[in-house]
């Protein structure tokens, strides 16, 4: 005998009216909801199943499940791009938005995190660091037709959908060419870098422009250190308190990731805040501070609101399989006078 909307309900956990809004795809499922009770449907043979055993496309009206997964820690960029996910989700009532933060710099954690997304999800847009666990996860959830997207940091050879940030080692060029200005042509002095990690290929490129610019046209300036502070402001103060003993005579500190309000604070305390020039990424609340006081000179920053917008705009389009143009974050440079509203 046919099965019947009772039966799928029963076998299902949910109520007949439920089923019937699935079924007849009305709003007002969970995305969840629905894929249990479609998988239901097919397994008792009310609805046929789709090719390749994958659930069908969804149709309008039809509530969207994505998944971010980004990185915890005092990353404040990483906390104003979570903000505006959350924002903008909200006022999207076709999706169904959850956001794990993944705590340190482990790519097996991460791979597991998005391996365990598979069948749970659509699309996923990730921070995520460029690591072989890392890049087969991303292969397994495209290859179960979740589609994907790398935020601020991008991931190369992998099957996502598109990248969403700025071009970063065009940004760390731009750190080269402020810090030339800065110093004056041919003023020799010792330059340090700061990372995050370079296990994140935007890190890596943003260091790899700036040497190759420093390389190109500033023959003068020494880089002397580099560090990786794992994105944390106290790794970062004690990091740049021990650089600034072995090298009193330090001219220049640029900053590819998180922890600027850490390195300022070892600058302070030594009464070197105005006389060293210091360069950095992203405008948020403590930058914007040491901009007012002239501790940070200039700040390299991509909008997390526009990456929120466009990273949710096209995983819904790509799962809905309708096109859409990507509008990517502008590069620009943030000094005292143009502190934009954050």
């Amino acid at each position: 005998m046919r099965s019947t909307l009772t039966d799928i309900a029963r076998e299902a956990g949910v109520s007949a009216a439920t089923v019937d809004r699935v079924l007849n795809n009305r709003p007002g499922v969970r995305a969840r909801t629905r894929e249990i009770v479609l998988e239901m449907a097919q397994r008792l043979g009310y609805i046929a199943e789709s090719p390749n055993g994958m659930p069908p496309r969804p149709v309008p009206g039809e509530v969207i499940r994505l998944d971010f997964a980004l990185p915890a820690g005092t990353n404040s960029f990483i906390k104003m791009l979570h903000r505006h996910i959350e924002a903008q989700a909200l006022a999207r009532p076709d999706l169904d938005v959850h956001i794990a933060t993944i705590e340190g710099f482990n790519p097996d954690r991460l791979a597991r995190l998005l391996q365990d997304l598979r069948g749970q999800t659509q699309g996923v847009g990730v921070i995520a660091l460029d690591h072989p666990t890392v890049r087969e996860a991303i292969r397994s959830l495209s290859a179960s037709d979740v589609k994907v997207v790398t935020i601020a940091s991008d991931i190369l050879h992998v099957p996502r959908v598109a990248y969403i940030g700025i071009d970063n080692r065009a940004a760390g060029r731009l750190a080269g060419y402020l810090l030339n200005r800065f110093m004056g042509s041919g003023r020799p002095g010792k330059v340090a870098l700061f990372a995050g990690s370079l296990s994140y290929r935007g890190h890596e490129e943003r260091e790899m422009g700036f040497r190759h610019i420093l390389t190109e046209e500033s023959p003068n300036l020494e880089i002397v250190e580099m560090r990786e502070m794992l994105d944390d402001r106290e790794k970062a103060y004690s990091e740049a308190s021990a650089l600034l003993e072995r090298h009193p005579d330090l001219a220049a500190i640029y900053n590819v990731g998180a922890g600027n309000t850490g390195i300022a604070r070892a600058l302070k305390e030594r009464g070197r805040a105005q006389s060293t020039v210091f360069l950095g990424h992203e405008v948020t609340d403590g930058t914007k501070d040491l901009l007012l006081d002239g501790t940070l000179d200039a700040v390299i920053d991509q909008n997390p609101r526009v990456e929120a917008r466009e990273a949710l705009n096209i995983l819904a389009h790509e799962v809905r399989g309708l096109p859409y143009e990507l509008h990517q974050p502008r590069l620009q440079v943030i000094f005292k006078e143009n502190i934009p509203e954050i």
